[in-house]
């Protein structure tokens, strides 16, 4: 009984030295500077560009077009770098964030024969994601390239809203083609955009990486635009991409006390977010439907005005006019205006006094 009792104070014991020890000991490391990493990132990009070649498949109608293979250059190897080669376009875009200005290139495989998404649209897309890193060998440091995603057959879209920064900044340089179902129900995609981005870390996963990738990683994707989806984050029944009231094709949440170009009423809240972009106290919806029309004497509920309107009107709805868009308020006339160009619509004017 003594003996047991012995070794069960002396467990607990044990028990509680290890778990104070183990407390005492947890540290946080805080994340790494922005600026100090992009450096670093933007090194290890440039070298890579520099040092490894592509190779393109380009075979219309079937699924291996503009398939990519990246290789590393060998010691003498003639080959033309991602960086020398003058076959395809290496592009880059200036994007602030975290406070620091990076360089985010692209290569442009294909731009696409369709439309582009904007940086709130979904995007059907497939891809392959590799992570760079440098690895220490007795010769020397290496730059590698690490797989940890494919995705050749994508099955639903993708927000870009809601992915990394590197991905909703360059997506909207690139458009969808078009497809045809085969008989055996496959799809056939053609003339799509196609193309490779090279992110740094900070818009990537950055200190929290993601799955098999590690933090601080820059972050190379190989990509296949195939379709796009209109969305409205907002719910405000005008999709967001037509919120982007400049027209640069993103729309984006900005510091307190910047001047944002999608914020119709400087509330801070951009457009595509915003339920009342006018900020009058009507929201947005309420200001873009229809009045209701007496048929038969009866009143009948007219939906929503399309934003631009149709290029058709349809015969089968004999009291809609499916041409008008969301129309203008003319002050003078108390009159709506459905067709000019450039109209500030009535969920943009203050001004409209009918709800």
């Amino acid at each position: 009984m003594n003996k047991f009792r012995y070794y069960f104070i002396l467990s607990i014991t044990t028990l509680s030295l290890f778990s104070c020890s183990k407390s005492d000991t947890t540290e946080i490391t805080p994340p790494r500077d922005y600026a100090v990493q992009y450096a670093s990132d933007i090194t290890d990009i440039e070298e890579y560009l520099k040092t490894y070649y592509i190779t393109v498949v380009d075979h219309a109608g079937f699924a291996d077009d503009q398939d990519v293979t990246i290789t590393k250059i060998p010691v003498g190897g003639t080959q033309k770098s991602i960086w020398d080669q003058t076959t395809y376009q290496l592009k880059s875009r200036a994007v602030s964030q975290n406070d620091v200005a990076y360089k985010l290139y692209y290569l442009v495989l294909r731009e696409g024969m369709g439309s582009a998404p904007s940086n709130v649209d979904g995007v059907l897309a497939s891809y392959r994601g590799d992570f760079l890193e440098q690895t220490v060998e007795s010769s020397g440091s290496t730059l590698t390239a690490t797989l940890f995603e494919e995705v050749k057959y994508p099955q639903q879209m993708v927000s870009l809203f809601s992915t990394i920064a590197g991905w909703s900044e360059t997506f909207p340089q690139f458009k969808t083609g078009s497809y045809t179902t085969r008989v055996d129900g496959t799809v056939s995609y053609n003339d799509f955009g196609a193309g490779i981005m090279f992110i740094p870390s900070g818009l990537g996963y950055y200190a929290s990486g993601s799955a098999n990738i590690p933090s601080y990683s820059p972050l190379i994707f190989s990509f296949k635009l195939y379709e796009l989806e209109r969305l409205d984050q907002d719910g405000d029944g005008i999709p967001s991409y037509l919120e982007d009231l400049n027209g640069d094709g993103y729309s984006r949440v900005l510091a307190t006390g910047v001047l944002n170009p999608d914020d119709t009423d400087g509330d801070g809240i951009p457009n595509f977010l915003d339920v009342d972009d006018d900020g009058d106290g009507y929201g947005t919806k309420s200001e873009i439907k229809r009045p209701n029309i007496t048929v038969n004497g009866g009143s009948t509920a007219n939906g929503h005005y399309p934003y631009n309107g149709v290029a058709n009107d349809d015969p089968l709805t004999l009291n809609v006019d499916e041409r008008q868009g969301i129309p203008a308020y003319i002050t003078a006339s108390k009159t709506l205006d459905y067709t000019t160009a450039g109209r500030t619509r009535v969920h943009l004017d203050k001004n409209y006094p009918v709800k």
